[in-house]
Protein backbone atom coordinates (compact mmCIF):
# COMPACT_ATOMS: atom_id res chain seq x y z
CA UNK A 1 0.00 0.00 0.00
CA UNK A 2 1.04 3.39 -0.74
CA UNK A 3 0.21 5.96 1.09
CA UNK A 4 0.44 9.81 0.40
CA UNK A 5 0.19 13.06 2.43
CA UNK A 6 -1.66 14.79 -0.36
CA UNK A 7 -2.65 17.94 0.50
CA UNK A 8 0.34 19.41 -0.86
CA UNK A 9 2.03 16.84 -2.93
CA UNK A 10 3.73 18.14 -6.34
CA UNK A 11 4.01 14.52 -6.91
CA UNK A 12 0.53 12.52 -7.34
CA UNK A 13 0.79 12.18 -10.82
CA UNK A 14 4.18 10.73 -10.93
CA UNK A 15 2.78 8.50 -7.63
CA UNK A 16 -0.33 6.63 -9.57
CA UNK A 17 2.06 6.01 -12.43
CA UNK A 18 4.63 4.20 -11.08
CA UNK A 19 1.91 2.69 -8.32
CA UNK A 20 0.03 1.42 -11.60
CA UNK A 21 3.12 0.44 -13.23
CA UNK A 22 3.87 -2.02 -9.97
CA UNK A 23 -0.27 -3.14 -9.31
CA UNK A 24 -0.29 -1.07 -5.54
CA UNK A 25 -2.72 0.51 -4.41
CA UNK A 26 -2.48 4.34 -3.17
CA UNK A 27 -4.82 5.97 -0.87
CA UNK A 28 -4.67 9.63 -1.24
CA UNK A 29 -5.07 11.72 2.25
CA UNK A 30 -6.07 15.43 2.73
CA UNK A 31 -7.81 17.77 4.72
CA UNK A 32 -9.63 19.56 1.13
CA UNK A 33 -10.99 17.33 -2.24
CA UNK A 34 -9.05 15.72 -4.38
CA UNK A 35 -10.49 15.05 -8.01
CA UNK A 36 -11.79 11.16 -7.82
CA UNK A 37 -10.05 8.42 -9.81
CA UNK A 38 -11.48 5.80 -11.48
CA UNK A 39 -8.56 3.67 -10.94
CA UNK A 40 -9.86 0.64 -8.58
CA UNK A 41 -6.63 0.65 -7.21
CA UNK A 42 -6.45 4.76 -6.25
CA UNK A 43 -8.60 5.74 -2.62
CA UNK A 44 -8.83 9.21 -1.71
CA UNK A 45 -9.75 9.77 2.30
CA UNK A 46 -10.77 13.71 2.68
CA UNK A 47 -10.09 13.91 6.24
CA UNK A 48 -11.36 16.94 8.71
CA UNK A 49 -9.83 20.22 8.77
CA UNK A 50 -8.27 19.63 12.14
CA UNK A 51 -4.94 20.37 12.48
CA UNK A 52 -2.80 16.90 11.91
CA UNK A 53 -5.43 14.96 11.05
CA UNK A 54 -4.23 13.66 8.00
CA UNK A 55 -0.93 12.70 9.48
CA UNK A 56 -2.92 11.03 12.23
CA UNK A 57 -4.86 9.21 9.62
CA UNK A 58 -1.63 7.83 8.27
CA UNK A 59 0.16 7.35 11.02
CA UNK A 60 -2.73 4.84 12.58
CA UNK A 61 -2.93 2.71 9.22
CA UNK A 62 0.92 2.87 7.92
CA UNK A 63 3.54 -0.22 8.58
CA UNK A 64 5.69 -2.73 7.92
CA UNK A 65 5.50 -3.17 3.94
CA UNK A 66 3.91 0.24 3.10
CA UNK A 67 5.26 3.25 1.58
CA UNK A 68 4.45 6.51 2.82
CA UNK A 69 5.19 9.47 0.64
CA UNK A 70 5.35 13.21 2.56
CA UNK A 71 7.22 16.43 3.26
CA UNK A 72 6.35 16.08 6.78
CA UNK A 73 8.98 15.48 9.61
CA UNK A 74 6.66 13.92 12.67
CA UNK A 75 4.75 12.05 10.01
CA UNK A 76 7.82 10.31 8.76
CA UNK A 77 9.06 9.81 12.45
CA UNK A 78 5.84 8.25 13.42
CA UNK A 79 5.77 6.18 10.32
CA UNK A 80 9.16 5.15 10.23
CA UNK A 81 8.69 3.51 14.06
CA UNK A 82 5.90 1.60 12.17
CA UNK A 83 8.32 0.11 10.13
CA UNK A 84 6.78 1.91 6.80
CA UNK A 85 8.93 3.02 3.87
CA UNK A 86 9.26 6.86 3.73
CA UNK A 87 10.17 9.39 0.93
CA UNK A 88 9.66 12.99 0.35
CA UNK A 89 8.36 14.10 -2.82
CA UNK A 90 11.89 15.01 -3.87
CA UNK A 91 13.24 11.63 -3.32
CA UNK A 92 15.12 12.04 0.42
CA UNK A 93 14.43 8.66 2.25
CA UNK A 94 13.90 8.87 5.65
CA UNK A 95 14.88 5.30 7.85
CA UNK A 96 15.79 4.61 10.94
CA UNK A 97 19.80 5.94 10.12
CA UNK A 98 18.79 9.31 9.34
CA UNK A 99 15.06 9.87 11.04
CA UNK A 100 16.46 11.08 14.05
CA UNK A 101 19.08 14.01 12.31
CA UNK A 102 15.85 15.27 10.17
CA UNK A 103 13.96 15.66 13.12
CA UNK A 104 16.62 17.51 15.17
CA UNK A 105 17.25 20.26 11.77
CA UNK A 106 13.36 20.80 11.12
CA UNK A 107 12.74 21.18 14.95
CA UNK A 108 16.75 23.83 14.49
CA UNK A 109 14.94 25.30 11.42
CA UNK A 110 11.94 25.74 13.12
CA UNK A 111 13.48 27.40 16.04
CA UNK A 112 15.83 29.85 13.42
CA UNK A 113 12.72 30.78 11.87
CA UNK A 114 10.62 31.80 15.28
CA UNK A 115 14.09 33.94 16.42
CA UNK A 116 14.32 35.78 12.57
CA UNK A 117 17.58 34.26 12.29
CA UNK A 118 16.37 32.49 9.40
CA UNK A 119 13.48 33.84 6.72
CA UNK A 120 12.45 29.98 6.22
CA UNK A 121 12.74 29.92 2.26
CA UNK A 122 12.84 26.49 0.60
CA UNK A 123 14.24 25.74 -2.91
CA UNK A 124 12.05 25.61 -5.64
CA UNK A 125 10.39 21.90 -6.78
CA UNK A 126 12.95 21.05 -9.46
CA UNK A 127 12.97 18.48 -12.55
CA UNK A 128 15.97 17.22 -10.47
CA UNK A 129 13.82 16.60 -7.73
CA UNK A 130 11.30 14.71 -9.57
CA UNK A 131 13.61 12.59 -11.43
CA UNK A 132 14.92 11.48 -8.11
CA UNK A 133 11.65 11.37 -6.71
CA UNK A 134 10.39 8.70 -9.22
CA UNK A 135 13.60 6.68 -9.35
CA UNK A 136 13.07 6.06 -5.09
CA UNK A 137 9.68 5.69 -5.38
CA UNK A 138 10.45 2.73 -8.27
CA UNK A 139 12.87 1.42 -6.07
CA UNK A 140 10.40 1.52 -3.09
CA UNK A 141 8.13 -0.13 -4.73
CA UNK A 142 9.89 -2.97 -5.53
CA UNK A 143 11.60 -3.43 -2.37
CA UNK A 144 7.47 -3.22 -0.50
CA UNK A 145 6.37 -6.36 -3.34
CA UNK A 146 9.42 -8.41 -2.53
CA UNK A 147 8.50 -8.30 0.80
CA UNK A 148 5.05 -8.28 0.99
CA UNK A 149 2.53 -5.12 1.15
CA UNK A 150 0.21 -4.90 4.06
CA UNK A 151 -2.85 -4.13 1.63
CA UNK A 152 -5.47 -5.75 4.43
CA UNK A 153 -5.41 -2.41 6.84
CA UNK A 154 -6.75 0.20 4.69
Amino acid sequence: MIYVDADACPVKPEILKVAERHHLPVTLVANSGLRPSRDPMVKIVIVSAAFDAADNWIAERAGAGDIVITADVPLAVRCVEAGAMVTGPTGRIFDSTNIGMASAMRDLSQHLRETGESKGYNAAFSQRDRSNFLQVLDQLCRRAISTGSNEDRA
